[in-house]
């Protein structure tokens, strides 16, 4: 049995293997509309989201399972104190697989501890999201035709930002990648990632605070949003959170073939103009998602894909 917590839990070759099955899956979904026939997905999710959940469970419907599950720390024995290893202990009495987001972090690594089922990390805190950095590759690889050589530009929220500390992480293990980190000095790049990932690599990378000088290097341009649920105090997040807004003006300075990727949800800090820009890739990234966790799922409970 296998879990997924860790963007690094699967080899670049299973990387690789999962996202060619994601992609299979993404041009024709039909030969696998009832692989998961009988099976059930458990989504844990003590903290809100939308795409997140519900492309899980759509994942698991369109490969004909079925979904069980709470939305909200406050509709789950949590409310009453229950711990996750001993909602974990129950859930793996009810469903073959679990989807885990929560606000700690190490959250899903303790539930999987004591699981029966494979344990999927849907986001802890501001640490991990092992499933969306699984999104942006395939997004990035269905937009450039590869995951190496290429100038990767970061920006907004580096610090609390779960995404780019996955991403980064991820990408680090393909050769050829550059690294333009773009953000205000208070929301810099931890340097636990700096040391622990982009340094052992060898991978180089410049730390800047202006997307406009940025945007001609890039291949792919990763915006995030300044997440007011990580500020400690709402005047930090004020002052902040309309530091970079990209515009079709900013877009003007960028490669004709760049991709512009966004984990969503946005508020700001993408012009809705920009939606109409055919390098825009946030909304097929959100479907990508689907696609992915489908190949997931499948993975992860040892489904053939039949098509091979």
């Amino acid at each position: 049995m296998r879990h997924l917590l860790d963007p690094l839990d699967f080899s670049v070759e299973e990387t690789g293997d999962l996202l060619a099955l994601a992609d299979r899956i993404a041009a024709d979904p039909t030969p696998y509309q009832n692989v998961c026939a009988h099976k059930k997905l458990a989504t844990l999710f003590y903290e809100p989201s939308t795409r997140t959940r519900l492309s899980f469970e759509a994942a698991m419907l369109n490969l004909g399972g079925s979904v069980l599950g709470f939305a909200s720390a406050d509709s789950s024995s949590a409310a009453k104190g229950e711990s996750v290893a001993d909602t974990i202990r129950v859930i793996s009495g009810y469903a073959d697989i679990a989807a885990m987001r929560h606000p700690k972090e190490g959250a899903p690594r303790r539930a999987a501890h004591y699981s029966k089922i494979p344990v999927i990390n849907a986001g802890d805190g501001g640490h991990q999201h092992p499933t969306q950095t699984l999104t942006d590759l395939l997004t990035i690889y269905r937009r450039k035709g590869r995951l190496d050589n290429m100038t990767i530009g970061l920006c907004g929220d580096l610090k609390f930002g779960r995404t780019v500390h996955s991403l980064i992480k991820s990408l680090c293990r393909y050769p050829g990648i550059r690294f333009v980190l773009i953000s205000p000095e208070e929301l810099r790049v931890p340097d636990y990632v700096i040391s622990e990932a982009i340094a052992p690599a060898g991978i180089p990378y410049t730390e800047v605070t202006s997307l406009e000088d940025a945007m001609p290097e890039l291949d792919i341009l990763y915006m995030t949003r300044v997440q007011r649920e990580r500020f400690f105090n709402e005047e930090d997040y004020i002052r902040l959170k309309d530091t970079y807004i990209l515009t079709t003006d900013k877009m003007k300075l960028a490669k004709p073939d760049m991709a512009v990727l966004h984990p969503l949800p946005r508020v700001n800090e993408i012009a809705l103009s920009v939606d109409d820009d055919p390098r825009a890739a946030y909304f097929e990234q959100a479907q990508n998602g689907v696609y992915v966790r489908m190949a997931l799922i499948m993975t992860l409970l040892g489904l053939t894909d039949k098509e091979v």
